[in-house]
């Protein structure tokens, strides 16, 4: 017995099928986003699968014109940016100020923080995440501006243990900034060229976690990096040898054949939270974090390296992700212009 006033199952199916062709007929509301990005970054990051998916969802990317003035161009809902210079970082600043409404990824003085790298991993230091599962440290360093002669000596009063990684105090995109050294020797450290990072090289099973964050979304991927250091080899070997770059030097290790006491992903609760406070006391809502698990340990990590938009077209499922991201900013937008 069918209720009065319900539907036979065949017109309500047909129904189903009009109300739902109506929704995808309906205009959305489009999401214009302002971009400024080198060649290279657009080319890795604005690729065709994230520019369908977007445009399928209602965001459209437009290139910001660098040789016209900001102010005069749009309008945007969001502005997505990764270009350096004091000049940059003002225009963005006044089109901030004129345009508060406007999502800016990110602050440019929030992402100043992470080009260098004494103050990169400051905010680490004093996390305390034992809480959730494992302990976040950063390894010993130490900073070396200039006389790579007097390097040894400062290594030798500062107490770092060799071996010792060496990466360029800056971080300017560039490849060079991206590369390191792995010292075994104090003498041979005269060799480098500073300023520079002195790290402690900490035993990591040759596996690297890249942390990307996006928003509120993180996703983690393995990395192949430098394989352990035994007593032996420090003890035997001399020299400073040289990596373009670690975690990108061999493909993913997510299908590698791997001992689980190393490929062992870190505990969700203690990502989330090292990626809330980190979000937090960064500023910022692009960026990844670089983490390694000491070896012979399961819940002791070191963060190593904090980079602010990272190569997202390596991550996987990064065009839904980002959408997602995109769309989320606007609902928060809307909600706060209802809240008024």
């Amino acid at each position: 017995m069918r209720i009065q006033g319900e539907m036979p199952p065949e017109k309500e199916e047909e129904e189903k099928v009009k109300s739902l062709s109506l929704s995808i007929q309906q205009p959305q509301k489009r999401v214009v986003v302002g971009y400024a990005l080198t060649s290279k970054k657009k080319k890795s990051f604005l690729q065709p699968k994230l520019e369908v998916l977007a445009r399928n969802k209602g965001i459209l990317f437009v290139a910001i014109d660098l040789n016209r003035p900001l102010l005069d161009q749009g309008p945007f809902d969001v502005v997505l940016h990764k270009l350096l210079g004091k000049d940059w970082c003002g225009t963005i600043e006044d089109y901030r100020k004129e345009n508060p409404e406007v999502a800016i990824l990110d602050p440019p003085d929030a992402i100043e923080h992470l080009l260098n790298r004494q103050s990169m991993l400051n905010d680490v230091t004093d996390l305390n995440l034992s809480d959730c599962h494992g302990k976040v440290c950063v390894p010993r360093q130490m900073v070396i501006n200039n006389d790579p002669s007097s390097i040894p000596h400062e290594v030798t009063r500062a107490g770092l243990k060799l071996p010792l990684v060496a990466k360029p105090l800056v971080v300017d995109g560039t490849a060079k900034s991206h590369e390191l050294f792995l010292a075994y020797d104090q003498f041979s450290l005269s060799e480098l060229e500073p300023p520079l990072v002195l790290q402690e090289f900490v035993n990591h099973g040759g596996v690297l976690f890249k942390i990307y964050i996006v928003g509120e979304a993180i996703k983690v991927v393995r990395r192949f990096s430098l394989p352990n250091v035994t007593k032996q080899e420090v003890s035997k070997v001399e020299g400073v040898f040289r990596f373009p770059r670690v975690s990108s030097a061999a493909a993913s290790a997510d299908d590698a054949d791997l001992d689980p006491s190393v490929a062992e992903l870190p505990p969700p609760p203690l990502l989330e939270k090292l990626a809330r406070e980190l979000r937090h006391r960064l500023g910022l809502r692009l960026f990844n974090v670089d983490m390694i698990r000491e070896h012979g340990t399961k819940d002791v990590f070191y963060v190593i390296d904090i980079n602010y938009f990272p190569g997202y077209g390596k991550m996987p499922d990064y065009e839904h992700i980002f959408t997602d991201f995109l769309l989320s900013l606007m609902r928060s937008k809307d909600k706060n212009r209802a809240a008024q």
